[in-house]
């Protein structure tokens, strides 16, 4: 059973980093795309960036560029979001979720009706 796993959330200050990880279970995350989706109280789930098969391929949300980097580690089967200068408006849960299997080996998709797998969430709260 494909399951994705996210960990690294928590209560940062504004202006702090956290690293978000997203860990494959039962499936090598090689064959997907990987995108890193956030969803607040009383907002719709919004996309924050994605990474290729290859890695080569990757997408932020224009709010997000130069704050957030995605990136990920094929040997530990896992898919980073490094996050600086938080912001209290950043505060959401955050999701990975895996597009695939095989998608374009360069290229990651934006729209969370592309993923198929999920993970069940980590929560980043960023407050003073």
């Amino acid at each position: 059973q494909l399951q994705l796993v996210e960990s690294g959330g928590g209560l940062v200050q504004p202006g702090g980093s956290l690293r978000l990880s997203c860990a494959a279970s039962g499936f090598t995350l090689d064959r997907y795309a990987i995108g890193w989706f956030r969803q607040a109280p009383g907002k719709e789930r919004e996309g924050v960036s994605c990474i290729s098969r290859s890695g080569v391929g990757t997408n932020y949300a224009d709010s997000l560029k130069g704050r957030f980097t995605i990136s990920r580690d094929h040997a530990k089967n896992t898919v980073y979001l490094q996050m600086n200068s938080l912001k209290p408006e950043d505060t959401a849960v955050y999701y990975c979720a895996a597009d695939g299997p095989l998608t374009l080996f360069n290229v990651c998709r934006k729209s969370t009706a592309d993923y198929d797998y999920w993970g069940q969430g980590t929560q980043v709260t960023v407050s003073s």
